[in-house]
């Protein structure tokens, strides 16, 4: 029964810790879900009992010029493991994404070390707090007041364009402040199709202002075109 302690145990507890995260990353859709968070939690156990039980396959070497040394295979695990979270952390427009999956992953092999070296106490409690913090926590999270950012880019036909300061009362009235404000102009081949741009970066509390917002954009015949990006899902 010591084989089971020793190698069936530490596995098992990888498997269902990265399974445990993998599964709330794959109900959120993430890009790394249920099968890669059981494969870094697996491969960061094997690798530690396999630094820690070096004796066992390092044949007929004597023990006396064997060096174990398992705190270097975590360091090699915890790097190897940078590369990947770096693969699902990803740009688009002004606004980065995927860092609370990396996140996931990197701590997902920190429990798989943990479970490998047997540190079961602190490898549970960390699954179990992990957890607590992608579920739970992230409820509290969509409750917090927080500062929202949001990139607007507004188009307005040249005859029925407002000025940068009515575009500042506009924004204003939805208490979101918009900061600098660049104006460009866009000629066309006739007056009609001439366009002056409205861009700014708007700041406020609350999604429904933002949303008020959009709809007076819709509602305006002198809108021709209009974007809102927020910086943060």
């Amino acid at each position: 029964m010591e084989w089971l302690t020793a190698y069936v145990v530490p596995v098992l507890g990888a498997v269902l810790a990265g399974g445990l995260i993998g599964l709330e990353r794959e109900y959120r859709g993430r890009p790394a879900g249920f099968r890669t968070h059981i494969l870094v939690a697996l491969t960061s156990a094997l690798l530690m009992l396999a630094a820690i039980h070096q004796l066992e396959w390092m044949g007929e070497v004597e023990n006396d010029v064997i060096r174990i040394d398992p705190t270097r295979m975590a360091h090699g695990i915890l790097t190897g493991i940078g590369f990947l979270c770096g693969g699902v952390i990803f740009r688009h427009g002004l606004s980065v994404h995927g860092l609370t999956t990396a996140a996931s992953l990197w701590i997902t092999s920190a429990l798989g070390t943990l479970y490998g070296v047997g540190f079961y106490g602190l490898a549970i409690g960390g699954t179990a707090v992990t957890l607590l913090v992608l579920g739970v926590l992230r409820w509290a999270d969509r409750r917090i007041p927080q500062l929202r950012i949001m990139d607007v880019k507004v188009r307005y036909r040249r005859a029925g364009a407002i000025s940068e300061e009515a575009f500042r009362e506009l924004v204003g009235e939805f208490g979101l402040d918009a900061g600098a404000i660049s104006e460009r102009l866009w000629s066309g081949e006739n007056e009609d199709e001439a366009r002056v741009e409205h861009r700014a970066t708007l700041r406020g509390t609350g999604a429904s202002n933002m949303a008020r917002l959009a709809e007076r954009l819709r509602e305006d015949r002198r809108v021709v075109e209009y974007s809102l990006i927020p910086r943060k899902d």
